[in-house]
């Protein structure tokens, strides 16, 4: 279903309203405004003549939060009655601001050295994803990003990492060392046996060629681990 017209009986002028939420967000900044306030008004830009409050409540309650509706997949977002183009693309835009913001924290300096800038902005961009996604991040000698590769995505449980692809990929790019990603769909971050099995085969394949893995993340819902932290690489 489309954007709400003008004209329709949902037609809104809460001219007012606006004004207060835009008031408290540039008097007060982001803390200002609740979750629902944000996606209200967030929504408010693309439908300016509809009450929005009710479908930002809507939108939250049906992906889980403000994580999950920014993260959602478009298509998900369309099927929601009310989201059209124009709105879906409202909040698509506000995820990619938030990644360009959290990503330019890790971008220009040493990895190993803004390691929670790259927790931030890899939390912020797979936490809440429903199928499982594997990245590897591709270091210089200087630890600095060279290339950050999306390696594929899984089910909704299971994506698979093979060995040969990414030691072939660090080759291409001249990677010094690498840092292995992958989500949990199901919240949870531990890493399961074939987690474990598949990065210490990676780390044994990359030895022979001079190729350091610095660690294996692994992000869900309810935090992140690392397998160097838990002493398991």
């Amino acid at each position: 279903m489309g954007d709400i017209a003008p004209g329709s009986k949902q037609e809104h002028h809460g001219a007012g309203h606006r004004e207060r939420l835009r008031r408290r967000l540039l008097d007060g900044g982001p803390e200002a405004l609740l979750d629902h306030e944000l996606i209200e008004y967030l929504l408010a830009l693309a439908i300016p003549r509809r009450d929005t409050k009710p479908l930002a409540k809507q939108l939250l309650a049906e992906f889980g939060g403000i994580g999950g509706l920014l993260t959602a997949d478009a298509e998900a977002l369309k099927r929601v009655s009310g989201m059209g183009e124009t709105s879906v693309a409202a909040i698509k835009i506000a995820q990619a601001s938030a990644l360009r913001l959290v990503k330019s924290q890790v971008a220009n300096q040493p990895v190993l050295a803004s390691w929670q800038a790259l927790l931030d902005y890899l939390r912020a961009d797979m936490a809440h994803m429903m199928v499982e996604r594997v990245r590897v991040l591709h270091l210089n000698s200087r630890n600095m990003l060279i290339r950050d590769e999306n390696m594929g995505d899984g089910s909704v449980d299971q994506a698979a990492i093979y060995v040969r692809e990414v030691i072939r990929r660090a080759i291409d790019l001249g990677s010094a060392s690498l840092i292995l990603v992958h989500n949990h769909p199901s919240g949870d971050p531990a890493p399961s046996q074939q987690d474990i099995l598949i990065t210490r085969n990676i780390i044994d394949a990359g030895k022979k060629l001079g190729i350091a893995v610095h660690d294996h993340i692994i992000i869900g819902r309810q935090g992140h681990s690392s397998m160097r932290a838990m002493g398991l690489i």
